[in-house]
């Protein structure tokens, strides 16, 4: 039978999840950062304000078995978080865990091939919305997140902001990139968003508060 998480360990989360967010990190790594806690929690039976060495190194020795340490990472900081900033502890199992260094080289899309899957997209805001990642070099979310007044065009640039690290950049703009982004812009001519939610249609995109490229 599963025990069942106490009042202490309700309260340490919740303030776990509040220091995480006062230090400002990113949406994805308090969730990546919070789930770590609720599993240590749930595997030690929500005592985890006093963990041995031996206990952890028993705890991410199970965990390695079925997950990637890039989950065991995650694990681990959330867990080290932890014990620094709610329990004001200082961490009992210091170089425990060295997960191996990978270097592997990204899959190269050579011009012709990009091309051919642009063309390939049959609508028109997922060819755009592509487009402009691979021409601009953008992770997903940054391209969403983009916005009118973000581009740049008498400097020819983007601001891309809040990117990885919560650090903004700029990044060139290609004239066909910008010529390519006026024409969709024009489709819906949200004041906003460049990537505006088209769930309402065109009509409803152009009032649209939230991003998507999800086709009208």
């Amino acid at each position: 039978m599963k025990s069942e998480p106490n009042d202490r360990f309700k309260q340490n989360y919740e303030a776990h999840r509040k220091h995480l967010r006062l230090k400002g990190l990113q949406p994805a790594t308090i969730r990546a950062y919070s789930r770590a806690i609720e599993r240590v929690g749930a595997y030690f039976g929500y005592q985890i304000d006093a963990l041995t060495p031996e206990q952890l190194t028993d705890y991410f020795t199970d965990r390695l078995k079925s997950h990637s340490w890039s989950a065991v990472k995650h694990d681990l900081y959330g867990l080290m978080f932890y014990y620094r900033h709610v329990l004001r502890t200082p961490w009992v199992a210091p170089g425990l865990i060295k997960p191996p260094r990978a270097q592997r080289l990204p899959d190269i899309v050579t011009v012709e091939e990009a091309d051919r899957l642009f063309m390939a997209t049959r609508v028109p805001s997922y060819r755009a919305f592509f487009f402009t990642l691979y021409s601009l070099g953008l992770r997903l979310g940054e391209g969403l997140r983009l916005q009118v007044g973000d581009i740049d065009a008498g400097n020819r640039r983007v601001h891309i902001r809040n990117a990885k690290g919560n650090k903004d950049r700029f990044v060139p703009l290609p004239e066909a990139t910008l010529a390519m982004l006026r024409r969709f812009w024009a489709s819906h001519r949200n004041p906003v968003l460049l990537f505006s939610n088209r769930a309402g249609g065109l009509s409803g995109a152009r009032h649209a508060a939230t991003p998507s490229i999800a086709p009208a």
